[in-house]
């Protein structure tokens, strides 16, 4: 069963493996790329329902994963498909859940389930194989963490400094700092000439300026921006020293925090690849992956002044008007809510490597 902190309960069938698990219930209406979501380290501590119906069709494979392991805490679908078949398939979607002990559950009401969480909001919640009493199971769910205040950049972030090679001739040294970083990301920045390395979350400026980088990127991640101080702190060293800037998803909320803005969290977030920004400089509207549950409070309506100079929010979400990008009005320094790398796609947004490609050779 799946009990949710308000006491709505949902019963279903276990899939993947057996026993149970807590985390914060959110849902993703991706119909495309269940195993980026699944690997996503910015899901951690996060059960997923998928709205799409059929999950598994196209298995397991070893090249698709944005990190070591599945991120997820729990696993909720409608159906999951009884045959994997695809050429790159290597093991079932079961197989992949029960070989990481991550518990979920399918069931016939995930649109229940997703009205539910458009409605209320997103929520603690748990999926057990084992518990037979949901009024037992609800008082374990109003007992575990909130994400609210959660600092869980420090549980996915790596615990040793590594380095992704440029592919082909290196042009550019990009320090980025792992907040959950997701394995595509170093990946489209090797295409265009950059050596990455990349660093765990607690990291400081003297750290990352002393491997003297053409460029800083601050990558996603999970939990509440509020909660990773230690990562504002080093970003606001990093830009009293004028390095290049570019930061997404949890990186463009520390660099709002650094900007001295405030942070709050989404009634039911953005978790999906089909979320509508528009870039308000061009008007261009760009269909975007989103995987995010805080968002950065900022002005709308022009500039404003900040610590490091003039900044404007540079994009906005066409569905709910919320910040999706900041930058400073000099050019070094910019970010945005969502995902460019997108590797299930859309790949509107791919562009913005190349744009901070060109702010460090512009430092130059």
């Amino acid at each position: 069963m799946l009990v949710l902190e308000d006491g709505r309960v949902f019963h279903g069938v276990g899939f993947g493996a057996e026993g149970e698990t807590f985390g914060e219930m959110v849902f993703n209406t991706g119909m495309t790329g269940y195993q980026e979501t699944l690997t996503d380290p910015s899901y951690a501590g996060q059960i997923v329902a998928m709205t799409a119906p059929h999950i598994g069709n196209t298995g397991v494979n070893d090249d698709d994963p944005e990190s070591g392991r599945i991120q997820v805490a729990g696993y909720v679908v409608r159906e999951p498909a009884r045959v994997a078949s695809n050429w790159r398939s290597r093991r079932s979607l079961d197989d992949e859940l029960r070989a990481y002990g991550v518990v979920g559950i399918a069931m016939p009401g995930t649109r229940a389930l997703t009205r539910h969480l458009r409605d209320r909001g997103a929520m603690r919640g748990a999926v057990s194989t084992a518990e037979t009493d949901p009024e037992a199971l609800l008082e374990r769910v109003r007992q575990s963490p909130s994400m609210e205040g959660a600092d869980l950049a420090r549980r996915v972030t790596t615990a040793e400094p590594y380095v992704v090679p440029a592919i082909g001739e290196k042009r550019f040294t990009v320090a980025a700092v792992d907040l959950g970083i997701k394995s595509m990301t170093p990946h489209r920045m090797a295409e265009r000439g950059c050596e990455v390395h990349v660093l765990p979350a607690t990291v400081t400026a003297e750290e990352i300026l002393a491997r003297d980088p053409d460029g800083v990127f601050f990558s996603n991640g999970p939990g509440d921006p509020a909660a990773t101080e230690y990562a504002v702190t080093a970003l606001r060293g990093v830009l009293e020293a004028g390095r290049p800037f570019f930061g997404i998803c949890l990186g463009n909320q520390i660099f709002g925090r650094a900007l001295g803005l405030g942070t709050y969290k989404l009634r039911f977030g953005h978790r999906g690849v089909n979320q509508p920004v528009q870039d308000r400089a061009t008007g261009r509207v760009e269909i975007s992956a989103h995987n995010h549950g805080f968002a950065v409070e900022a002005p709308v309506d022009g500039p404003f002044d900040t610590p490091f100079g003039r900044a404007e929010v540079s994009h906005v979400n066409l569905n709910d008007g919320c910040v999706e990008g900041l930058r400073l009005l000099d050019g070094r320094a910019f970010s945005v809510q969502y995902h460019p790398e997108a590797a299930a796609g859309p790949h509107d947004s791919t562009g913005l490597f190349d744009r901070f490609c060109q702010t460090m050779e512009g430092a130059r």
